[in-house]
């Protein structure tokens, strides 16, 4: 009988105990909480001043790797688009503009520190650039990895292994693995449906 259970966790991380489920399936649960559950990320920006040092790929860059709080209960795929605003005003001072200068229009969806540095503002210099963020997954960029670690390790006992996963911070340890879980039942539902209709 397959069971689940959890040996510990926290706001980063969740290690469970994967009993009576076959390698291959094991493995696949550790590769979609990597890259295969949903996440938000910035895929698209709009310059409308850049005085900066900075060109504006290189911030939009930046912008795009900026984890976002995500509430996949809320969203639907592909459909999904949540506007951000990062306008840093008029600046009298020398100062470096972070992701609390990146405001959100959704009340969730929002960077998931305000400390994660985006470009470094000399006297006089602007930014406002309007991004835009969508549900999308790994396995099309990497920005989109709901977890940064995912490792999964042998117990010595048949068909029991841990599953480790580190989260980016997008969403809880626990959601990861309880979203792999439900993703990876329905993509072998959608396989065995495939077989049956194969002729």
């Amino acid at each position: 009988m397959s069971s689940i259970q959890v040996l510990s966790t926290d706001t980063k991380k969740i290690s469970v105990r994967l009993k009576g489920v076959p390698l291959q399936y094991a493995n696949a649960l550790r590769r979609i909480c990597l890259n295969g559950v949903p996440i938000f990320a910035i895929d698209t920006v709009e310059v409308v001043e850049n005085t900066s040092a900075m060109m504006d790929e290189s911030i939009a860059h930046r912008l795009a790797m900026i984890p976002l709080k995500t509430e996949l209960s809320r969203f639907n795929e592909p459909d999904s688009r949540v506007r951000l605003v990062l306008d840093s005003g008029n600046r009298e001072t020398s100062e470096t503009i972070t992701s609390a200068d990146l405001l959100s229009q959704d009340e969730v969806v929002k960077p998931i520190s305000d400390k994660i540095p985006i470009a470094y503002l000399a006297p006089g210099q602007k930014i406002i650039m309007h991004a835009y963020a969508r549900l999308g997954r790994g396995t099309e960029h990497a920005k989109w990895n709901s977890a940064n670690v995912s490792i999964l390790t042998d117990t010595d006992k048949n068909n029991e292994y841990v599953l480790t996963v580190e989260t980016t911070g997008a969403l809880e340890p626990k959601e990861i693995v309880i979203a792999g879980v439900n993703e990876l039942a329905k993509r072998l539902d959608e396989f065995k449906e495939t077989i049956t209709n194969f002729k």
